[in-house]
C-alpha cells in the first residue's frame, strides 16, 4: 500500500523489450537505499517488484497486462519517474491510500499555468467518472490529488509549486498520457451497495412469489 506522496523523481536507465513483457531499469538512490529482491516500488503510480537492486539503481519485469493497461510502455531511456516506496505500518498518511494498481490512462487535455498554481485538464476513461468526486482524491501518475472537478469525461486538479518541481507532471503537456487509479474506498461502497441491493432485490421477488 501507498500513499501517493512521491519521494523521488528518478529516471530509467534502460528498456528491455522481452516480447510482450519488457524490463525497467530505473536510477533512484533513495528509494533504492533499503530496497531488497522481491520489494515493492510505485513507478508512475504502477506497483512493480524490484528483481535486482544496487549502485541506487533498481530493475523490475512489466508484465503485458500492465503495459497495456498502464502508461509505462511509453517510457524511454531518460524519461522521468516518479518513484514511491510502500507505507511502513504506523507511518503516516499524508496522501490518501493508493494500491498502485492503475484503473486506466487519461490524457492530459488542457494545462493552465498561473502565478497562484498550475491547473491542469485530464480525460477520463469510460466507467471511472463514478468514482470521482469535487474534493474527492484521485492518484495521477502515483501522485495523491484532490480533485477540483469531477465531469463525465474529464476531471481537474490544482498543482502547488513544490508538486510542479518535485514530480512528472512539473513537465507533462496536453497530450501526454497520465495513470490514474480512482479511490479504492469508492470501489468497495459500490460494491457493498450493489450487494446490498441484490437482496433486497430477491427478498421482494421471494416475497412477491409467496
Amino acid at each position: 500500500m501507498f500513499t501517493g506522496i512521491v519521494e523521488e523523481l528518478g529516471e530509467v536507465v534502460a528498456v528491455e523489450d522481452l516480447g510482450g513483457s519488457a524490463r525497467l531499469r530505473l536510477h533512484g538512490p533513495r528509494v533504492t537505499a533499503d530496497v531488497r529482491h522481491g520489494d515493492s516500488i510505485a513507478v508512475n503510480g504502477v506497483c512493480l517488484t524490484v528483481v535486482e537492486a544496487g549502485q541506487g539503481e533498481f530493475t523490475a519485469d512489466v508484465i503485458a497486462e500492465t503495459l497495456h493497461r498502464s502508461s509505462l510502455g511509453a517510457l524511454v531511456k531518460g524519461s522521468p519517474v516518479n518513484l514511491e516506496r510502500p507505507m511502513a505500518l504506523g507511518g503516516r498518511l499524508d496522501g490518501h491510500l493508493v494500491q498502485g494498481h492503475v484503473d486506466g490512462t487519461g490524457v492530459i487535455a488542457a494545462r493552465d499555468d498561473a502565478d497562484s498554481g498550475t491547473t491542469i485538464t485530464i480525460t477520463l476513461p469510460g466507467g471511472l467518472a463514478r468514482y470521482l468526486v469535487e474534493k474527492g482524491s484521485i492518484t495521477v501518475d502515483g501522485i495523491s490529488l484532490t480533485v477540483v472537478e469531477a465531469a463525465d469525461d474529464h476531471f481537474s486538479v490544482s498543482l502547488i509549486p513544490t508538486t510542479l518541481a518535485l514530480t512528472t507532471l512539473g513537465t507533462k503537456q496536453p497530450g501526454d498520457p497520465v495513470n490514474l487509479e480512482v479511490d479504492v474506498l469508492a470501489k468497495y461502497v459500490e460494491r457493498l451497495l450493489g450487494h446490498t441491493a441484490g437482496k433486497e432485490e430477491a427478498a421482494h421477488e421471494e416475497e412477491a412469489a409467496r
